[in-house]
């Protein structure tokens, strides 16, 4: 049964391979702001969450 669903994951590629690959991608013209919007919409919150934190236990410290 292991075997069956193991043989239905993709193969293990080398380096060499993933950089053939990575290079033949082509871009379309909205991509790059598209992935920079999404960056921000991940890791801005996170980012505004652990400065809300710092600032909040140096309130508690020095207050």
């Amino acid at each position: 049964m292991q075997d069956r669903f193991k043989s239905l994951l993709p193969k293990s590629k080398t380096k060499i391979e993933l950089d053939e690959h990575y290079d033949k991608i082509q871009l379309e013209k909205g991509d790059f702001p598209a992935m920079v919007i999404a960056a921000l919409i991940t890791f801005l919150p996170i980012l505004a969450v652990s400065m809300f934190v710092i600032y909040g236990l140096i309130w508690l410290f020095f207050s």
